[in-house]
C-alpha cells in the first residue's frame, strides 16, 4: 500500500489493524524503496518504478553452465530472465541494469547470442535493431510483451478451459452432505434450513475477515500521491 500522511500515523494504523482479528497479523516494513516479492518497489519523489529485486545471498545463475542439461534450458532461462526484466523494469535504465546483471550469468559470447535471438522477434513488427539502444525501442518492446500473457496465465486459462465441472468427484464435505428425501413434496418442506446447506470453512472466514480488514484500511487511506511504501505481508498465525 503507498500512504502520504507520517510514517507515525502509519505505524499506528497497521498497530491497529492487527487487534481487528486474533488470528490475522500483518508484518509491515516501511521505506520509500521496498521488495516485494521478487520486484522492488521505488517511491522517488512521489513517483513509483518498479525494477527486478536480487536476494543478497542468491546466486546470479539458476544451475551451472557446467552441468549436463541441454542446451535449450539455458536458452530459456535467458529468455525468461530478458522477459522478466522488460516485465518489471519501468524505466530503461532499469532495464539496462538489469540486462548488465543477466550478462554475468554465464559465458558473454552465449548471453550476446541470446539477447540477439529475443530482440530479433520483434524486428518484424517493429524498428528494432538486434540490441535495443533506444528508449523509446524499449517502451514499445516493453508495451507488446505486456500484452502476452505469462506462461503461468497461460498455465491457468488452459486448466479453465480443460476442466470438467460436471463429472468432477465429490470433496468429503459434499459426500456428508444429507440426500433429499424422494417422498417429500416440496410443498411439505416448512423448514428452510432442508433446502439449503451453507457451508463456510475457517480458512474462507478468515479470508472473508482479511478483505473487511483490507477494505477498511483502504477507506482510511488518502488517494493523493504517495510519500511513502509500505509493504504488507499477510501472515495467518496457527
Amino acid at each position: 500500500m503507498t500512504w502520504n500522511r507520517s510514517e507515525e500515523e502509519l505505524r499506528k494504523l497497521l498497530d491497529d489493524v492487527n487487534t481487528w482479528h486474533p488470528n490475522i497479523k500483518l508484518d509491515y516494513k516501511i521505506g520509500n524503496s521496498l521488495p516485494f516479492l521478487d520486484v522492488q518497489l521505488t517511491n522517488n519523489n512521489g513517483i513509483l518504478s518498479t525494477s527486478v529485486y536480487h536476494k543478497p545471498a542468491a546466486e546470479p545463475y539458476v544451475i551451472p553452465f557446467a552441468s549436463d542439461h541441454p542446451r535449450h534450458v539455458f536458452s530459456n532461462i535467458i529468455k525468461t530472465f530478458i522477459e522478466r526484466a522488460a516485465r518489471y523494469s519501468s524505466t530503461f535504465e532499469a532495464f539496462n541494469y538489469e540486462r548488465r546483471y543477466i550478462k554475468l550469468i554465464y559465458s558473454s559470447t552465449f548471453i550476446e547470442n541470446e539477447f540477439h535471438k529475443f530482440f530479433s522477434e520483434y524486428i518484424s513488427k517493429s524498428q528494432f535493431l538486434s540490441l535495443i539502444h533506444d528508449e523509446q525501442k524499449y517502451f514499445l518492446m516493453r508495451k507488446e510483451i505486456l500484452g502476452q500473457p505469462t506462461p503461468r496465465q497461460s498455465q491457468v486459462a488452459m486448466s479453465a478451459a480443460l476442466a470438467d465441472i460436471d463429472n468432477d468427484p465429490l470433496d468429503d464435505d459434499e459426500r456428508q452432505q444429507p440426500k433429499s428425501d424422494p417422498n417429500k413434496s416440496e410443498e411439505k418442506i416448512s423448514n428452510i434450513s432442508e433446502k439449503f446447506f451453507t457451508h463456510i470453512t475457517y480458512a474462507n472466514e478468515i479470508c472473508i475477515k482479511y478483505a473487511i480488514m483490507h477494505l477498511k484500511i483502504h477507506q482510511q487511506c488518502t488517494q493523493d500521491k504517495s510519500s511513502a511504501i509500505a509493504s504488507v505481508v499477510k501472515r495467518t498465525m496457527n
